[in-house]
């Protein structure tokens, strides 16, 4: 039984929707992030960021406890641990490593500053901030919608990649991005949103 210590963000559906998919048995611990529980001294022993998520797995390797923290490793440790999700020939490999990284490097980091600066008061100071976070936002959606040209998951496959992007894809409209602009992200995500794994990762309560 993997403990996933989590809340209901985008990086916290990204793994609850990977252990749905695996198959894998797991427990939630709430993260209180609007209580600073991040910060908590028994969190940051596991996630020395302060950033949730965070998972133990008690069979990890050689049948060990393991504990590990940032969204994209915990994805390449599930995918590795199972055999799923994670091509194990290395050239159909690097294009799951190639668009995961394009995620954590920004399309959330990006879309999380919109998040941000939709809250700031007053006007004056929330407006350049927006501006330039929103553009580079859409821009990234551009990205992800020509690749998914012809294409229906973005390494071929469906990968862990997927469910990365599809953690933050999950707040379009927060973002203010309508799909009807990007029309082969909207096939993507309704695709995979019918899947039964995700529905019960998106389902389940993380708060």
């Amino acid at each position: 039984m993997i403990d996933l210590y989590t809340w209901n963000t985008p990086n916290g559906r990204k793994i609850s929707i990977a252990l749905e998919e695996m198959g894998l048995p797991y427990t939630i611990h709430p993260v209180n992030i609007g209580k600073d529980e991040q910060h908590l001294p028994a969190f940051l022993e596991l996630s020395p960021n302060g950033r949730i998520p965070a998972i133990v797995d008690p069979q990890g390797p050689a049948g060990a406890p393991v504990s590990i923290f940032e969204s994209g490793a915990i994805l390449l440790y599930l995918g590795e641990k199972t055999g799923r999700f994670l091509p194990a020939d290395l050239t159909s490999r690097i294009p799951v490593l190639e668009w995961l990284m394009w995620q954590v490097g920004g399309f959330g980091p990006m879309p999380g500053q919109v998040h941000h600066f939709l809250g700031v008061e007053p006007e004056a100071d929330r407006r350049y901030g927006l501006q330039r976070y929103m553009a580079e936002t859409r821009r990234l959606y551009g990205v992800l919608d020509r690749r998914l040209a012809g294409r229906d998951y973005v390494a071929g496959e469906i990968s862990v990649a997927d469910f990365a992007i599809f953690g933050w894809a999950w707040r379009h409209e927060k973002h203010q991005v309508s799909f009807d602009d990007f029309p082969n992200v909207g096939r993507w995500y309704e695709r995979l949103v019918a899947r039964p794994g995700v529905a019960r990762g998106l389902e389940v309560k993380l708060d």
